[in-house]
């Protein structure tokens, strides 16, 4: 079972059950973006949640006018957080910067699965907070950079879950 494979050795899933990644791999599609393809539109309805398992893509900060790269991503990270919102529209976009592999879940049956599965749900949530604190803190960083502010730690946000 590749899917299952490919969760098992994802760092987001490290340590999860058999049981759970064979739960998960049920729900999983596996998807491949081509070069400077958008995975995810900023301001549209966040559906999906990604397990990027090869290539990178950028998280971009998008305005009419311009776009700024907040954040790269590459195997082993996430993107996609806000699907297990309800109703939730994207904050950023993600770009794929070279050919880019990942599992897709839905992420309204991934928050179903979550709310079922409450130990489960709590350890995924708890995963996700990091990267959404990853996310907020490279794009404080990318701010202060663009202010012309010197940044301490310029890696601190590039934790293994997507940041």
């Amino acid at each position: 079972m590749a899917l299952g494979h490919t969760l098992r050795n994802h760092t987001f899933t490290d340590g999860f059950s058999d049981t759970r990644i064979l739960r998960l791999a049920s729900m999983a599609t596996e998807v491949t973006f081509a070069t400077d393809e958008v995975i995810i539109e900023s301001g549209q309805r966040s559906e999906f949640f990604y397990l990027i398992s090869e290539g990178s893509a950028a998280v971009e900060l998008r305005a009419p006018l311009f776009a700024v790269c907040v954040q790269a991503l590459g195997p082993n990270q996430v993107c996609g957080w806000s699907s297990l919102l309800d109703d939730q529209n994207t904050l950023f976009q993600v770009r794929a910067r070279e050919q880019v592999k990942a599992l897709r879940f839905d992420g309204a049956r991934l928050a179903e699965l979550c709310r079922f599965d409450a130990e489960l749900g709590h350890e995924f949530y708890r995963r996700t907070l990091k990267t959404v604190f990853g996310r907020v803190k490279a794009t404080e960083e990318k701010f202060a950079e663009m202010c012309g502010m010197k940044v301490r730690g310029q890696n601190a946000a590039s934790g293994t879950h997507g940041g």
